[in-house]
């Protein structure tokens, strides 16, 4: 099924340049049932995003959330020109850095610096957790995977690649 455009907006406000009058949109109000819900083509993860080109028009930023099943991982990566942050709300995990490895869990956040090496990776308890990324004008390298582990399958049928 394709996207329904069903969201809210919230009100308009007026901006005003001398004489010329620009409307922009305060707010969105989404409902995750609603949106497009993407699987990993290595199994174990899903996503589904809140904020990203095809939602709002906008690339200055990717957000939504993340579940990853009992054991799912990302592949050791590492992001061009791109901050992020994990705020874990369930679960627990380890996230891998050139540090070293790191237990993670509810109430924990987790920023990645751009160039930032890294990996996410859930126990058996899998994770669910809320992903933002800015800007959404980045390259994701793998140092330790394979190509499908950047490729994903909407619901809906069609394909994502995350680059």
């Amino acid at each position: 099924m394709r996207l329904s455009r069903r969201f809210h907006t919230l009100k308009l406000r007026a901006l005003h340049i001398g004489r010329i009058r620009i409307y922009t949109t305060m707010a969105y109000i989404f409902h995750q049932d609603d949106l497009p819900k993407l699987v990993a083509v290595v199994p174990g993860r899903e996503r589904t995003f809140f904020v990203n080109k095809e939602l709002t028009n906008i690339d200055d930023m990717l957000a939504g959330v993340m579940e990853y099943k009992a054991h799912g991982s990302s592949p050791y990566h590492y992001h061009e020109v791109c901050e992020h942050f994990y705020f874990i709300m369930e679960g627990n995990g380890t996230v891998e850095t050139e540090e070293g490895v790191r237990p993670v869990g509810p109430g924990d956040l987790v920023f990645i610096p751009a160039e930032a090496k890294h990996r996410l990776r859930a126990s058996e308890t899998g994770l669910f957790y809320f992903e933002f990324q800015a800007p959404n004008r980045f390259k994701t390298h793998i140092l330790d995977g394979i190509p499908d582990d950047l490729r994903w399958n909407r619901v809906d049928g069609r394909v994502w690649v995350q680059t």
